[in-house]
């Protein structure tokens, strides 16, 4: 709410104005939020505004990607204050801890430094099936036996007293952007994230659904038709997966195949020459996919928004968003209400800070079961799905 009244928070947290009052006041003396003003030309007395206070409180997320460790570190108020990432050709679990740890000294090290400021737990955003679909990446045959064997609650070396929380990097996409991004403006949203692979996050009645297994909104294997690109082998089947034809790996094997060798996506900016031809094959052919996909989800929930969000230089992805308006308007689906189509806000920081996220939110949300925890912090759970709601 960025700032509110104590009225203001009693109405968002379902409580009596005198709970809420004794809890911001508890709160200001603690240091955790502070006044920031008045509201004046309303009934009554003015009305006294509180915000986070954003030096207080931060927050590590971490997000173990295929070709890269990202990593933020964030204050009260959601707001980044550090960053690093760590690239790799492939996520071997040891350099990816070696990673990790050498993060969260440097954090500790800013944090440590602030006084009163503490960091409240970690979030960690890694794609499920980690090691899956080696073919498609050139990956080690026995890199998803390494990490299926491996507990990421207790991966990195921190203090055991620090919370983790463990979500897939997609969920935590959309996390991101139901607390503090375009999502904000939906209660009902699917967010669709663009990375080595597509993935999706659910967000329903304003939470984020993670389903029974933790794998709700897995659009990866969502059938499509078969993509017209030269550059992906012919399908045999009716339908192909969503993942091969909406992925960035698949636009670098496109770019590949006419002779324009990248690594990452940000080589992109600015165009390597003879590269805008083959990027708007894949954009239509992407494009194409998306709008079919995107019928698909709306035919089966009833949502107000498709987020759509994606690793790609910004001028790239306003591009896609715009190409996948124009084809799910060709299409005409009868028998829907259509989403608005809008582009999400991150970008590639989606995952880091939705993980960054996860322990503000299990912490702090204005939920009256959370609130009742209390001190006990091993009653928390380290995933969204088993989070009182």
């Amino acid at each position: 709410m960025k700032e509110a009244s104590k009225s203001d928070l009693a109405r968002a947290a379902h409580l009596t104005p005198a709970a809420v009052a004794v809890i911001v006041d508890g709160l200001e003396a603690s240091g955790f939020v502070k006044q920031v003003g008045k509201r004046f030309g309303q009934r009554g007395s003015p009305s006294t505004l509180y915000r986070l206070t954003p030096e207080r409180v931060y927050s590590v997320g971490i997000k173990i990607g295929r070709r890269a460790l990202e990593a933020v570190l964030v204050d009260f108020t959601g707001e980044i204050r550090a960053r690093e990432t760590h690239e790799y050709r492939f996520p071997d679990p040891d350099l990816v801890r070696k990673a990790g740890n050498t993060v969260l000294d440097n954090f500790n090290q800013i944090v440590g430094s602030l006084g009163d400021a503490t960091i409240v737990g970690l979030g960690i955003a890694s794609p499920y099936f980690l090691g899956l679909w080696s073919d498609e990446l050139d990956f080690p045959e026995d890199l998803g036996a390494r990490w299926e064997v491996i507990d990421l609650t207790t991966f990195f070396a921190l203090d055991p007293k620090t919370p983790v929380f463990v979500e897939n990097d997609a969920t935590s996409a959309a996390l991101a952007e139901l607390l503090q991004g375009t999502g904000r403006r939906y209660s009902d949203f699917m967010h669709i994230s663009i990375d080595t692979f597509v993935g999706g996050g659910l967000v329903q009645g304003g939470k984020v659904h993670t389903g029974p297994h933790g794998n709700s909104a897995a659009l990866g294997p969502l059938p499509v038709s078969p993509s017209k690109l030269d550059s992906v082998a012919p399908h045999k089947g009716r339908y192909q997966s969503l993942l091969h034809r909406a992925s960035i790996y698949v636009l670098v094997n496109h770019l590949k195949s006419r002779g324009i060798e990248i690594t990452r996506v940000r080589e992109l900016d600015p165009l390597p020459v003879g590269a805008h031809a083959p990027l708007y094959e894949w954009l239509d052919d992407c494009a194409n996919a998306l709008a079919e996909a995107i019928i698909a989800i709306t035919a089966v929930i009833d949502i107000e928004a498709i987020v759509l969000d994606s690793i790609l230089p910004r001028p790239i992805h306003h591009d896609l968003h715009a190409r996948v308006q124009a084809q799910f308007q060709q299409m005409s689906a009868i028998g829907i209400v259509e989403p608005a189509i809008v582009s999400g806000q991150f970008g590639p920081d989606a995952s880091p800070i939705g993980a960054a996220m996860l322990p503000l939110s299990a912490l702090f949300a204005p939920d009256s079961s959370v609130l009742m925890i209390g001190k006990d912090r091993t009653n928390l759970s380290g995933r969204l799905s088993t989070q009182p709601s």
